[in-house]
């Protein structure tokens, strides 16, 4: 089997955009000539890649897996370019929006290295809630955005016209009790715990595992309190007011007195990634190369916490 790596570009357009009118937009193509190469890519792989639906076009296992290739082929690409301008011309400000675990454990110890190899270039951290980054964002008041939702969850957040994501970190969901309080962590029922859960404001990504365990076990999930920092929630479990669901980052580093931290199967993972508007003109510099140094801190840190 052989592809036509340009079209693998076309193909990760219409993944990122929805559909094949997005995507000649994007590209800069009619749509016609976009279908033509999806054909084609079809043809080459030997199966179906794109399915179309009434909301637009989505991809299939095979696309994706696809799609997945031509992501690799941009961001060789994007490499290439950077080393051909020179590390000395990567010069401007990025601002970008994030989260505290994230921002907190991967991003901030690496800025003073990040500022030693690239003395011309700003990175500027924006830490606020979900809908305040993303309304930042569309102003075009922050080049970019790491946001956060549930690997499984059956509502995503969006991508408005436009924009791409580039995956950085999966990682999973951990169960957070008062110290003692189940003694059984390797067959734990979570429809039967004996407290009740915390609640989460209603943008965080673990809501999505609270509604999720609703409904998987058929049980009731009541909350109480309603907490936004990890902090907050450890010293309500700590205090024995209750459970909670908190990722693997925003324990790294916190002090974890009078609670367990237990592995659950079926809590599934957060998956965290990188957005972006996609670039239309010639290519920013400085945007790549801090896209390129996210993900390269994520997959260190993935790599440490594996081993």
């Amino acid at each position: 089997m052989e592809m036509d790596p340009r079209r693998l570009l076309v193909l990760l357009a219409v993944a990122r955009t929805g559909g094949v009118l997005a995507a000649a937009d994007e590209l800069r193509i009619t749509p016609s000539a976009v279908s033509q190469q999806l054909n084609k890519l079809e043809s080459e792989a030997g199966q179906a890649l794109v399915m179309r639906t009434p909301k637009g076009s989505v991809l299939t296992p095979a696309g994706l897996a696809v799609a997945e290739a031509g992501e690799e082929i941009e961001r060789a690409l994007n490499v290439a370019r950077a080393r051909m301008q020179g590390e000395a011309q990567i010069a401007g400000v990025v601002r970008v929006g994030g989260f505290t675990s994230f921002m907190r454990t991967v991003v901030i110890p690496r800025l003073p290295e990040w500022r030693s190899q690239y003395p011309e270039l700003q990175i500027q951290i924006v830490e606020d809630s979900f809908p305040a980054l993303m309304r930042l964002f569309r102003q075009r008041q922050l080049d970019a955005v790491v946001v956060e939702q549930d690997s499984t969850a059956a509502v995503q957040h969006p991508l408005a016209a436009g924009m791409v994501e580039e995956p950085l970190l999966d990682e999973p969901w951990k169960l957070v009790v008062p110290a003692g309080s189940l003694l059984a962590a390797d067959n734990i029922d979570l429809s039967r715990l004996h407290l009740p859960w915390l609640g989460v404001e209603p943008t965080a990504a673990n809501l999505a595992v609270l509604g999720r365990l609703r409904h998987s076990t058929g049980a009731r999930v009541d909350t109480v309190h309603q907490y936004q920092d990890t902090l907050t929630a450890l010293a309500l479990v700590a205090a024995g007011e209750g459970v909670a669901i908190v990722p693997t980052l925003a324990l790294t580093g916190v002090i974890q007195d009078h609670v367990d931290v237990l592995d659950v199967p079926g809590l599934g993972t957060r998956h965290i990634a990188f957005r972006r508007y996609e670039r239309r003109r010639p290519t920013s510099l400085p945007l790549d190369t801090v896209a390129r140094l996210f993900r390269e801190s994520a997959a260190a840190f993935d790599t440490r916490a594996g081993s």
